[in-house]
């Protein structure tokens, strides 16, 4: 068991670190979006006015950020979830049903991943793009997807060992409820 808890603090700086990618694609969206703004309102010379790519680049740095950042948050219990029950029932039963959610969310982790690789390869394969202000292939926005739905399976795992070995009572992260 040590062992797994070796690998899970190692699995858990990986996912800090990719959390801290999240933060600086924030920022360097923040940038872009100033910078459009700016460009478009002060005319300057030998620059463009605005732009012209900046939308849709920061709707790829939206995205981007929510696939750094969820599997962080998912660990430190800081996702969405609707708990209300489970503080008010019995907590083995609570505990059975944080099982149940765990292997439920496992399970959708995989189909997810096993889909978003199917269609990124199918992507990549068929050599589509997307055609907007930017001509880019299609698949770049589509492999994120899978990898970060291997890494929140893995931490839903993670979830179960934890769970596991705990009190036999519902998590008591994120609660909203006492």
């Amino acid at each position: 068991m040590h062992r797994l808890d070796s690998i899970s603090r190692i699995y858990g700086r990986f996912l800090s670190a990719l959390s801290l990618l999240g933060c600086a694609i924030l920022m360097a969206m923040m940038l872009l979006i100033v910078a459009d703004v700016a460009l478009r309102n002060f005319a300057i010379k030998g620059l463009p006015i605005g732009l012209a790519w900046s939308t849709e680049i920061s709707e790829l740095m939206l995205y981007l950020i929510t696939m750094c950042v969820a599997p962080w948050l998912l660990r430190q219990g800081q996702h969405i979830r609707v708990d209300i029950v489970l503080q008010a029932i019995p907590a083995r039963l609570a505990w059975t049903f944080e099982w149940l959610g765990d292997l439920i969310g496992f399970s959708c982790c995989v189909v997810i991943a096993w889909y978003g690789t199917q269609a990124a390869w199918a992507s990549y394969v068929s050599g589509a793009v997307n055609i907007k202000t930017l001509v880019t292939p299609e698949w770049w926005a589509l492999a994120p997807l899978p990898l970060v739905f291997v890494l929140l399976g893995i931490e839903m795992i993670f979830r179960m060992v934890r769970l596991q070995n705990g009190p036999r009572g519902p998590r008591h992260d994120a609660v909203s409820a006492s």
